[in-house]
């Protein structure tokens, strides 16, 4: 992997979510292309001085957002995605996008009803 992933460690975003969401913003922008393999979990997680669960989460949730596909002895592969998501009608990136907004409102304890509003308020001119 030719990009770099820096992780800070004094942020209130997690650090797995810190990754995850890079990883993500790389794929989607096309820096890391369809079909590229991304360093094994033990590998990141030594290069970023992070334990071994924590990419092993933010790799489970880019699978679970059809961003990578990982085998057991193939690796983990970066897979280019659909122009929209099966599961709920939206572009990837909007879907992603929703993902993240909602990791971040739970770290600093923002209410499903705060954020609905606030999305509501935003969306409707």
């Amino acid at each position: 992997m030719s990009a770099t992933l820096e992780v800070d460690l004094d942020s209130p975003v997690p650090p797995f979510e810190q990754v995850r969401s890079q990883l993500e913003a790389m794929i989607l922008n096309g820096t890391l292309a369809d079909g590229a393999r991304l360093p094994t979990v033990r590998a990141l997680a030594g290069d970023l001085g992070l334990a071994v669960g924590t990419v092993a989460r933010a790799y489970r949730e880019l699978e679970g957002a059809g961003l990578i596909r990982t085998a057991r002895r193939g690796g983990s592969v970066i897979t280019t995605p659909a122009a929209c998501d099966a599961s709920d009608g939206l572009p990837p990136e909007v879907s992603a996008a929703v993902g993240h907004l909602v990791e971040v409102a739970r770290v600093h304890g923002v209410t499903a009803e705060t954020l609905l509003s606030e999305l509501h308020i935003r969306l409707d001119p």
